[in-house]
């Protein structure tokens, strides 16, 4: 067993070094090949935008990311319900669905029912069939003027805390916190007592 700092004798760290070496040459060719399958699927999925469905705002798990929001897997049911769009007819018109979703917040609920009538206002819906309307679908002039969308719609907008300067007043300065945070601590300790002690002088004065 080695004992002390000593030196590791006959370290052999540099056998073959050049077999591990890993290059990456075919970068510039690998960003080509990629925006020009962005491209051919952009074509492909015309007049769909290029980003895919659209997705709810919500917060992150975890008392580490809980106050960020981000773009969740689906709306709920409740959400596309108060929204007024069918379960079955939103994953048809881009509205990414997760049923096992639920809504926990009010104003979680309101944020992206809001979102889902702002898109469905902005929502230009082509027909199956070439001069075949169906009800829900979109007059012609605005077929004619509608252009694919690419890149993020409806950006997730994360709002910036806003801090409010207060001028120090002699007040704030003589105000004790730690003297304050005790007195509640033991307010709150002893307020079984103390109320079993005022019901037991009650009872006394009444008799």
């Amino acid at each position: 067993m080695v004992k002390h700092n000593n030196v590791i004798p006959s370290s052999h760290f540099r056998k073959h070094w050049q077999n591990y070496v890993k290059t990456w040459f075919n970068q510039p060719a690998r960003k080509t090949r990629r925006r020009t399958a962005r491209q051919k699927k952009a074509v492909k999925i015309f007049p769909r935008p290029t980003t895919g469905p659209l997705r709810p705002i919500v917060h992150g798990q975890t008392l580490k990311y809980n106050m960020k929001v981000r773009a969740g897997r689906g709306f709920t049911l409740e959400e596309l319900k108060s929204a007024g769009i069918p379960k079955k007819l939103a994953p048809t018109i881009g509205i990414a669905v997760d049923h096992r979703r639920k809504n926990r917040s009010l104003e979680g609920l309101q944020a992206n029912v809001q979102r889902l009538k702002t898109y469905k206002a902005k929502l230009v819906v082509f027909p199956r069939r070439a001069k075949q309307f169906k009800a829900g679908d979109s007059p012609a002039e605005e077929l004619a003027n509608a252009t694919q969308l690419h890149g993020p719609y409806l950006p997730i907008a994360r709002e910036k805390p806003t801090v409010e300067l207060v001028k120090v007043t002699d007040e704030l300065k003589s105000f004790k916190a730690y003297d304050k945070l005790r007195v509640e601590r033991m307010n709150k300790r002893h307020v079984g007592a103390r109320l079993k002690k005022a019901a037991e002088a009650e009872k006394e004065e009444k008799k």
